[in-house]
């Protein structure tokens, strides 16, 4: 049964990876695997001689054992427990996305536009990189992708262009997360767990994520597709509204202020999030002078027709939505029968520890860095601000750059863009695994 969940799972992934080949939407292989490795656990849960419980980041001794009652009951705990964790990030994703279209709603990111003046390649992809560096230190990379690829959009017309430019804030805000405790959901994992504090991890880890940005953006810049300038946009010359400049500062004003809420009360992102919505929405719609009902999202001919939140909701990717929700419940399921933690501890008894963060920063491009994260908290003891725990953190936040469903910001710039996977397998990977590699390089170095 166990080996069927992983065979289930390999399946599955590579029909993800094969979306364009053939020809059905990423979503329902993800959401597929995710039912039925669930569905395998349990039928065969009466049979599983262990179970890794990821509230307490352990693996239950003894679980055979235990009787049917007691292991359905776990069943029902862990899969209620990852439910929950995946909810608090997709609420946290529509959050973000629903105050990104609003402020686009109003321009705002038009008026941003008119700032990056240069219409040349090389140019234009320095000043992303740079600002997907320095946002996702500040908004988390997840939101920062989201703010970019919808600037993008209003700046390049070609398609594989913007592939190029997603691909490459992909990168840079990735490694941006990385040396912030809320830049990245592993990384802010350590810091809620003592492991690193925010002094240190900024401290260690600040210079290798600048090298792991600007390696692969100076090889880039000397690209082909970095060559020349822009195609004129129809957009160009387009009048921005009123509201503009506002809007865009208290958009992007309002992100901000999750982390903050989040250190001030210590709960969960989304809270500020769905806050920060609030009063966003609620300006939105003073400013529009028009009442509106979230329940109501069936379309603009009913109800509101001009309500910027309105109009906000139902632009939500929602198929980024439910493939992120069936990857990250497929990967609870490897995780709580206990293959993600057994093979962990294989590489630990095995491997030099430097060498064993690398391929977890690997795995992580491969398997969602989550998981890897919550089982090395398990598997080691080293002290707080042990710099064992700082090469976790970058390499976990890094590497999932080398593919693009390997971190959430590839996933949601993925489902954006409709990148594909082959694709940035091709032609940004390369680059990826460069700068995760100098980055690394710099870290041992400088430690």
């Amino acid at each position: 049964m166990e080996i069927g969940i992983i065979v289930v799972f390999v399946l599955g992934y590579l029909a993800i990876t094969m979306e364009h080949t053939l020809r059905i939407d990423k979503l329902i292989p993800a959401l597929a695997m995710m039912a039925i490795c669930w569905a395998m656990i349990a039928f065969g849960i009466d049979t599983l001689p262990q179970w890794f419980d990821s509230s307490s980041s352990r693996l239950i001794e003894n679980f055979g054992e235990w009787t049917s009652e007691q292991k359905h009951h776990m069943l029902e705990h862990g899969l209620l427990h990852h439910l929950g964790k995946t909810a608090e990030i997709l609420m946290f994703l529509m959050g973000a996305m629903t105050i990104v279209e609003i402020t686009d709603h109003y321009d705002g990111f038009s008026a941003l536009k008119r700032i990056i003046k240069s219409k040349k390649k090389s140019v234009l992809l320095w000043i992303m990189a740079i600002l997907a560096f320095v946002l996702s230190a500040i908004i988390d990379n997840l939101t920062a992708t989201i703010v970019l690829l919808t600037i993008l959009r209003k700046i390049v017309s070609k398609q594989e262009d913007r592939w190029w430019f997603a691909g490459m804030i992909i990168v840079a805000a990735n490694a941006g997360g990385a040396w912030s405790p809320i830049g990245d959901v592993t990384t802010t994992m350590l810091w809620m767990g003592d492991k690193v504090t925010t002094g240190k991890l900024i401290w260690y880890l600040l210079i290798p994520s600048i090298i792991c940005m600007l390696v692969p953006t100076l090889i880039a810049s000397f690209l082909p597709a970095f060559r020349g300038e822009l195609e004129e946009s129809d957009k160009d010359n387009t009048e921005i509204g009123p509201y503009a400049t506002q809007m865009l500062v208290l958009g992007l004003s309002a992100i901000i202020f999750v982390p903050i809420f989040k250190t001030i009360t210590h709960l969960p992102p989304y809270v500020g999030m769905m806050l920060s919505l609030a009063v966003v929405a609620t300006v939105a719609e003073i400013i529009s002078n028009r009442q509106f009902k979230l329940s109501q999202i069936d379309g603009e001919n009913e109800g509101h027709p001009h309500s910027p939140v309105h109009g906000a909701l139902s632009k939500i990717e929602m198929p980024s939505i439910l493939f992120f929700l069936g990857i990250l419940l497929a990967v609870a399921a490897l995780e709580s029968v206990g293959h993600l933690f057994n093979f962990a501890s294989m590489l630990n008894d095995s491997l030099d520890k430097d060498v064993m963060v690398l391929l977890l920063g690997g795995g992580s491009a491969v398997i969602d860095n989550v998981p890897l994260v919550a089982a090395s908290l398990g598997m080691f003891t080293e002290g707080t601000d042990d710099t064992l725990w700082h090469f976790i953190a970058y390499a976990a936040g890094t590497g999932g750059s080398m593919l693009i469903i390997g971190s959430a910001a590839g996933v949601v710039a993925m489902g954006m863009e409709k990148i594909s996977f082959f694709w940035y397998l091709k032609k940004i990977s390369i680059l990826a695994i460069i700068g995760y590699l100098a980055g690394a390089g710099a870290f041992i170095l400088l430690r």
